[in-house]
């Protein structure tokens, strides 16, 4: 597995950075939780003989399928 753990830096809306530490470090936090825990179940699809390009696709569509609960 890749050990980079380099995550974008966030931006608003607007384009603004996110300056602010603790945001940063909770989001590079859910971010490294995230990976671990897809990263977790890739590797237990592939145990459970599971085409790695059919586990990557429903990786991608969960993600695709987020909604923002805070868009009006």
């Amino acid at each position: 597995m890749k050990k980079d753990n380099h995550w974008p830096i966030w931006l608003r809306k607007d384009n603004s950075l996110i300056s602010c530490s603790e945001k940063i470090k909770v989001m590079k936090e859910n971010f490294d939780e995230l990976k671990q825990i897809a990263q977790d179940a890739f590797e237990d699809g592939l145990l459970m003989e599971v085409s790695d390009e059919q586990l990557k696709k429903t990786l991608h569509d969960l993600v695709d399928g987020l909604h923002n609960p805070l868009k009006k």
